[in-house]
């Protein structure tokens, strides 16, 4: 897309299936630069990746030429082959369906960084369900709290 200039911030949020508490810190850095690979592929911008056992915080510049939904399964579909294949875990690996996306401007970046980087010190205060629904409530983003992070029987 020649002449096309952008500057699109997005901070995505996903989930381990059930919320399960598996992603090791053992592998977790191994994992962060899988993922950020595939961004990069992709031709998108990593700027930040962190989280905890049972979710993943990434914050990229995001390029228009592909769709947020497509990176994201991309980002979803091909880490979890990798952690299976390498059997990290005891049983299959699978995240969840769907996730979060929120969009920062330049001056907001520092403190989703700071964020970002400090999960760990951040999940002993709040849980990541509440987490997720304080960011919907603060985006405005409407949600049915029957389905809110809901795995598929």
């Amino acid at each position: 897309m020649a002449n096309t200039y952008t500057q699109i911030h997005l901070q995505i949020v996903f989930a381990v299936r059930f919320r399960a508490a598996l992603i090791n810190k053992t592998w977790k850095d191994e994992l962060y630069k899988y993922i950020t690979g595939i961004v990069q592929t992709q031709k998108h911008k990593m700027i930040i990746i962190n989280g905890v056992e049972d979710h993943v915080h990434m914050l990229i510049g995001f390029k228009p030429h592909q769709s947020l939904s497509d990176l994201v399964q991309d980002v979803k579909g091909s880490s979890s082959k990798w952690i299976n294949e390498r059997k990290l875990t005891k049983n299959k690996f699978n995240w969840q369906q769907g996730f979060g996306a929120f969009s920062y401007s330049m001056d907001a970046l520092p403190n989703v960084i700071n964020y970002i980087l400090n999960q760990e010190e951040h999940h002993k205060k709040i849980i990541f369900k509440d987490e997720y629904k304080k960011y919907l409530k603060e985006y405005e983003i409407e949600f049915d709290e029957r389905y809110l992070l809901k795995d598929p029987e």
